[in-house]
């Protein structure tokens, strides 16, 4: 089965984000690389995407309806909802999870 790979809007951001950073600090080029294989780690959920694992910060708190995949040190989290894989997070793994998932999952 194939699955359909979504952005959420804080997901667009997030990658907005991350080429700006990496632009700014580094060279629009690098940029360009990162965010070429972020894209391409998620369009691999379109093959399988229950296969990865739940996020720990999530998991501790009893959610396991959230996955994550790696393109290190990049997180991305998502859902799977019927033939949809909706990605909802795209961030530096070494950021304040906690809070960061807090605020966009679970509206804290």
């Amino acid at each position: 089965m194939k699955f359909t790979v979504l952005l959420t809007d804080d997901a667009v951001r997030d990658l907005e984000d991350i080429d700006d950073y990496i632009s700014k600090h580094d060279s629009p080029q690098s940029a360009d690389t990162v965010l070429g294989k972020i894209e391409e780690t998620m369009l691999d959920l379109a093959k399988l995407p229950n296969r990865d694992t739940f996020p720990r910060e999530l998991s501790s708190l009893g959610i396991r309806e959230y996955r994550e995949i790696f393109f290190k040190p990049y997180r991305i989290i998502y859902r799977v909802i019927d033939t949809h894989v909706y990605i909802y997070v795209i961030t530096d793994g070494r950021r304040d999870m906690q809070t960061l998932l807090g605020r966009r999952m679970l509206g804290t």
